[in-house]
């Protein structure tokens, strides 16, 4: 009986063991990132994507129109547009493809991929940085979404 008493105790130790990782986990979903981050976003933001998307986030002039050309203006990114909606890898996605090449079908967009600009990190950043600005109901519903996806 003695020799299976260590066993037991190891067992024990693997099982709390993976009890506190997993809490630990759940803990740091939904957390925002650091303010050091959400700042890096903003700058890359400014820079690369608020001549379309807006500086305040506010997107194009009726946004849910077709331009001339048949393709939709830039949408906002604050909450009263639909990024929200999105779940995290799609946001992504889009970002470092751009939009034509995630819709698929022959869709068109003016929205490049910025994947030759702008690094993974980089990407996360601005998007941290966006969804920092959402109100609690959009930030909710988009984690929702992205652990769902």
């Amino acid at each position: 009986m003695t020799a299976k008493l260590p066993v037991v105790i190891m067992g024990a130790g693997l099982v709390a063991g993976a009890v506190v990782l997993a809490a630990g986990n759940v803990a740091d979903e939904g957390s925002m990132p650091d303010a050091k981050v959400i700042a890096q976003g903003r700058a890359i933001y400014e820079a690369q994507c608020a001549a379309c998307h807006g500086a305040e986030l506010e997107g194009q002039p009726d946004w849910r129109s077709p331009l001339p050309s048949g393709r939709l203006p830039a949408p906002p990114h604050d909450a009263s547009g639909h990024t929200w909606h999105h779940p995290d890898e799609v946001l992504f996605r889009i970002v470092k493809e751009g939009t034509a090449a995630v819709v698929g079908g022959g869709y068109e967009s003016d929205m490049p991929g910025f994947g030759d600009v702008l690094t993974d990190a980089e990407i996360r950043a601005v998007l941290a940085y966006i969804k920092s600005t959402w109100p609690e109901r959009e930030r909710s519903y988009q984690e929702r979404v992205s652990v769902a996806d």
